[in-house]
């Protein structure tokens, strides 16, 4: 099965996943606010003499972020592992105004003609330009229906970024965490500072069902305030107080890594 047969799949698993969630969980974006679909693609490097971290990061900046712009995709992050484990590694992050558009970028990438020869130049150089590659669809929830990208770079140190994956039970079960997060727990986080980027729930991808989101910190001490803040907030004790909404009912396991913003990045 080939990636567009992959898209064609999940469009059926998105829209199952959409009919049967319950009303805690239904969107509450306006019909001006479609949900969009995020690409994560972790490239999984070694160290070596092969240069493959800044292979990769010229082949990005050069090459693949101008196709997708081209192409009607748009990119958003480009980072680098900072605490986590299985590192190196580079992950990128596009939006897709749907899975139709998904697939359409797909197809323009395949005949752009500069992509192609920034394809060759990556895998000129000697032995492998990278270990594996990974990806990941979501299908981002109502709250965000969109990334929030920040308008002020220019201005400001880049942040640091929280990937964070909650895997759940079962789809029931994620449907009750997306109904928390759309209803109460992002706006806790904005809330309180802590700047949430964008969440969505897993289409395509290992774990699944799983709901994954990005929040950002100005340091790692700022981190540490702002989740201790939020552990104490009474808004969110009130959200987590049902018994069917506490964590070992609806999150079997949590992924945690911390990320920093490479030089190109359209998210810093």
């Amino acid at each position: 099965m080939d990636r567009r047969q992959l898209i064609t799949g999940a469009a059926a698993l998105t829209t199952f996943m959409t009919t049967q969630a319950p009303i805690q969980a239904q969107s509450q974006a306006t019909p001006a606010s479609p949900r969009s679909f995020l690409e994560l693609t972790t490239y999984r490097l070694h160290n070596s003499d092969e240069s493959q971290s800044k292979r990769v990061s010229d082949y990005l900046e050069s090459g693949l972020f101008p196709a997708l712009t081209r192409s009607g995709a748009k990119p958003v992050a480009a980072l680098g592992n900072l605490i986590g484990p299985d590192g190196p590694y580079l992950v990128t992050i596009v939006q897709h105004a749907s899975l139709a558009a998904m697939q359409e970028t797909l197809a323009k990438l395949a005949t752009d003609a500069p992509y192609q020869a920034a394809l060759q130049q990556l895998s000129s150089g000697s032995g492998m330009p990278f270990v594996t590659l990974e990806s990941t669809v979501l299908h981002s929830l109502a709250v965000l229906p969109e990334p929030a990208i920040p308008t002020d770079a220019a201005t400001r140190p880049a942040r640091i970024f929280e990937l964070r994956t909650y895997q759940n039970q079962s789809i029931v079960a994620q449907q009750k965490k997306a109904g928390m997060f759309n209803n109460g727990e992002i706006a806790i986080f904005q809330r309180l500072g802590m700047k949430p980027v964008f969440i969505g729930e897993s289409v395509i991808g290992p774990r699944m069902p799983n709901i994954t989101y990005m929040l950002s910190f100005d340091n790692l001490d700022g981190r540490e305030k702002l989740w201790k803040a939020f552990g104490g907030d009474a808004g969110w004790k009130t959200l987590s107080a049902p018994p069917e909404l506490k964590d070992p009912q609806i999150v079997t396991n949590i992924g945690n890594v911390i990320l920093r913003p490479l030089p190109f990045s359209p998210l810093r």
